[in-house]
């Protein structure tokens, strides 16, 4: 017999990406067991192997077909040179690549940085961006801590990721320009799609992810309302083709049900509030295909 064809898949070994990673699988209905001190994993009711290394590792390992495809951020794919493909932006884990400056540092635009020495981990992005913006300056790699390096002499100032900035201030630093932006992305190499049974469990998994992800943006909306105000609620809702309606006992009452976008929620909430609808009932969606 026929050996059955597995997806091999890079993820980071431990850190937020790695959570969230994984935890984005297991909602797809995918079960699998890890253990920090375990670099290899099998799901048991879906054709997946996990490798855990190093976030900046993923590409390479992509690239070298060791893995087929990876979840890494968008810059670790950029910094690493590989032409690979992003098969989808998958939108977690996002953060700002930006130059921060000691605070006594006066700064009004990239020109400021011309002939400075920056501390960076991402030394090709960074050039590429002072190239675009004709800036000359003299990069400093560091793997890690580039916090520090203004406060030892090392650099002038940074060019590091942030989230939150509370680093930064630690360390007497402070954030003056965003310049790229980065999330998680899947990857896998340009010619993947030859590989047709791999290709087909991709396929498979970008279903399940594209499920749970549509459904976190969305909200299942119950509520009543007077049977004469149903096409104006039918507006209010929008999106979906048309909202499920049950009579209820009472003949100038309906009972409507819908799916409303989280980002559109309130704003529909309140004029469903105005129109005379009651009852009104929200509920989280745990899958939700187009």
């Amino acid at each position: 017999m026929c050996e059955e064809k597995r997806l091999r898949i890079a993820i980071q070994k431990s850190g937020r990406l790695s959570e969230k990673s994984l935890g984005i699988i297991r909602s797809c209905g995918i079960d699998f067991q890890t253990d920090e001190r375990v670099l290899r994993s099998s799901a048991s009711n879906f054709p997946l192997d996990f490798i855990f290394v190093r976030d900046d590792d993923i590409p390479t390992y992509v690239y070298d077909n060791v893995a087929d495809i990876g979840i890494v951020g968008r810059n670790e794919l950029d910094e690493s040179g590989y032409a690979l493909d992003v098969v989808r932006d998958l939108g977690f884990a996002s953060c700002r690549l930006s130059i921060a400056v000691p605070v006594d540092f006066t700064y009004t635009s990239l020109k400021c940085l011309e002939g400075r020495r920056i501390a960076t981990s991402y030394p090709r992005i960074l050039s590429s961006i002072l190239e675009k913006n004709g800036v000359s300056a003299s990069l400093v790699t560091v793997s890690g801590s580039v916090e520090i390096t203004p406060a030892i002499g090392i650099a002038d100032c940074i060019c590091d990721l942030v989230s939150t900035g509370t680093t930064l201030k630690m360390n007497g630093l402070r954030e003056v320009e965003e310049i790229y932006r980065t999330s998680a992305v899947m990857i896998a190499r340009k010619d993947f799609g030859c590989e047709i049974e791999k290709k087909s469990i991709l396929d498979r998994l970008l279903v399940r992810m594209d499920t749970v992800n549509n459904a976190k943006k969305k909200k299942y909306v119950l509520f009543n309302l007077p049977s004469v105000k149903l096409d104006e609620a039918a507006r209010i809702i929008g999106g979906m083709k048309s909202p499920t309606v049950t009579p209820l006992l009472d003949k100038d009452w309906v009972s409507v049900q819908s799916v409303v976008s989280e980002d559109r929620f309130w704003s529909v909430f309140e004029d469903l509030r105005n129109l005379g609808a009651e009852g009104i009932l929200v509920m989280p969606i745990e899958k939700m295909s187009d």
